[in-house]
This record gives structure tokens, C-alpha cells and sequence, in this order.
């Protein structure tokens, strides 16, 4: 039963992109299309998203949203470098992560790139920030060591 709470959830999260058009690159494009020919039906996917997740997590006992631990507490460089990558990736590709995974149940060869790919961006900015973040004293880290 531990296992088949998420398992059920995420086929639940799957079957809704799917149904909702969001596994369709060009359905994405088309949306994020705003000088073209502008596809509004994804807004109101993503609305029905929101009202959905706004009762889980008042049933989940978050109490709100600022209580998640993946909320941003404070708009900062990384938040707003990595929102641009996200867009940026999203506009070109017309995927983003969840429809991604979504595909690869249908052996999309576009979303295993796409998913190879955004794994791989994630490893090197983990690698980069951990590099990349000052020393703290007392730490032991290498960047401390070198000094």
C-alpha cells in the first residue's frame, strides 16, 4: 500500500496531461504562441491545476502554500536564472518536465532526449553551485581546503 499511493497519484497526474493536451509539443507551442495563433485551452488546464492542488494542500494539512518545502521563500538569482533556463526550454521544445516523463511511457525518442538532457542540466548546476558557492569556515568542504 506505500507503493501504491504515489504509484496511483502520478498515473492520476500522467492520464490528466495527457487528456488535458499537455503531452503534445505543438498543443504547448501553440499556447505559448502569443503573436501567432494563441491556443487558450492550456490556461484553463493549468487553472484547473491549481484548484485542484490549492484543496490537496488544504486536505494535506499544509495549511498554505508558503508551508511546501519547494516554494521559493525569496526571489534570488538562482530562482530567477533557473525559471529563464525553464522557460527557455519549454519554448523551444514545447515539454516540460511532467509531460516529458509523461511521453517516455510512449516511447517518444524526442522526450528521452529532452529527459536525458534536462537530467543532465541538473547534475551540472548541482555540480556548478557546489564549486561555485563560497567557503563557510569550519565546513571541511574542498573549497575551503584549497585556500
Amino acid at each position: 500500500m506505500k507503493l501504491f499511493t504515489p504509484f496511483l497519484v502520478g498515473l492520476l497526474f500522467g492520464l490528466g496531461l495527457c487528456l488535458g493536451g499537455m503531452t503534445d509539443p505543438q498543443k504547448v507551442l501553440g499556447f505559448l504562441d502569443l503573436a501567432g495563433d494563441w491556443d487558450p485551452s492550456l490556461a484553463l488546464v493549468m487553472l484547473g491545476a491549481l484548484g485542484v492542488a490549492f484543496f490537496a494542500f488544504r486536505l494535506a494539512g499544509a495549511g498554505s502554500f508558503a508551508a511546501a518545502p519547494s516554494v521559493a521563500k525569496r526571489i534570488d538569482a538562482r530562482l530567477l536564472v533557473g525559471a529563464a533556463i525553464f522557460g527557455t526550454g519549454w519554448g523551444l521544445v514545447g515539454l516540460c518536465p511532467g509531460p516529458a516523463l509523461t511521453d517516455l511511457g510512449f516511447l517518444d525518442l524526442r522526450a528521452l532526449v529532452f529527459v536525458l538532457a534536462m537530467a543532465s542540466g541538473v547534475r551540472a548546476a548541482d555540480f556548478l553551485l557546489d564549486h561555485m558557492r563560497p567557503a563557510r569556515p569550519g565546513t571541511g568542504s574542498a573549497a575551503t581546503e584549497d585556500s
